[in-house]
């Protein structure tokens, strides 16, 4: 009975060991994380979409965020990013002409529209094609705006500024901050009278900030936000993220932040 006994305890051992080698391979194999670069006007909406991929699918998701141009720059530096999600078409075009992308992921995704905001408590509305108005409520304070050489909010800032005639006005007026998210901060915290953020921007802030007046859409280049998978990434899933955010179920996840979703 003893020897039958050890030999019993034997093979539970080695069948043990054969299941131990059998999933091995399967740990040793564990897809790592992907990280996704992406504008910072899209943290609040996307934080929340990564999230959900990462439920629905168990892939680890990583979001970096901070103004297009700065993540494009990384990206051409070496930057181990696996999927791009610009706030503009020109920093896409940009890693494109470098083949930096991955041929055929590219999509255009959403669109935005440009406010400006004041802190909370600010009274009215105007008319920005009333300088007047503009430079009365602004007072002695300063105009709040992403990088305006480079962060695509500032680029269509300046855009909607020049064709209402007036950023010769203000541009000795303003705050220029990191990326759009920074310049939102300005404004809500008071250190800044006004501000050019987007529309999800606003949403995001809640009643910290006030809506004063909407930009004409015709005023400044349309605002699209393409995402692509990166050509030097070899990660499986950056496809099927991108797939995940383009699905027409994502639409009202995407509006509820004060996006458009772009049809495709």
């Amino acid at each position: 009975m003893r020897v039958a006994r050890l030999h019993s305890f034997a093979t539970v051992a080695c069948l043990l060991g054969v299941l131990a080698l059998v999933a091995a391979p399967e740990t040793a194999a564990k897809e790592p994380a992907l990280t996704v670069f992406a504008a910072a006007s899209l943290r609040s909406v996307l934080d929340q979409a990564a999230a959900d991929f990462e439920e629905r699918t168990g892939v680890e998701t990583d979001v970096s965020y901070a103004g297009s141009s700065t993540l494009a720059r990384q990206i051409m530096l070496g930057a181990p990013a696996d999927v791009f999600f610009s706030a503009n078409a020109g920093w896409m075009d940009h890693l494109a002409g470098r083949d930096l992308l991955h041929f055929g992921t590219r999509r255009d995704l959403l669109s935005n529209r440009l406010v400006l905001i004041a802190p909370r408590g600010a009274k009215g509305e105007f008319a920005l094609d009333d300088p007047s108005a503009l430079l009365r409520v602004l007072g002695d304070g300063y105009l709040a705006m992403a990088n305006t050489e480079g962060v695509p909010a500032g680029l269509y800032g300046k855009a909607a500024l020049q064709s209402l005639k007036l950023w010769t006005s203000l541009h000795n007026r303003i705050a220029q901050a990191d990326n759009v998210r920074a310049a939102l901060a300005l404004v809500s915290r008071g250190e800044a009278a006004l501000g050019i953020v987007y529309r999800s921007d606003a949403l995001a802030a809640g009643e910290s900030v006030r809506v004063m007046a909407t930009f004409p859409e015709s005023s400044h280049p349309p605002i699209v936000y393409p995402a692509a998978a990166l050509a030097r990434s070899d990660h499986p899933q950056a496809q099927r993220f991108l797939a995940f955010l383009a699905a027409p179920e994502r639409k009202s996840l995407f509006e509820r932040w004060g996006f458009t979703a772009l049809e495709h």
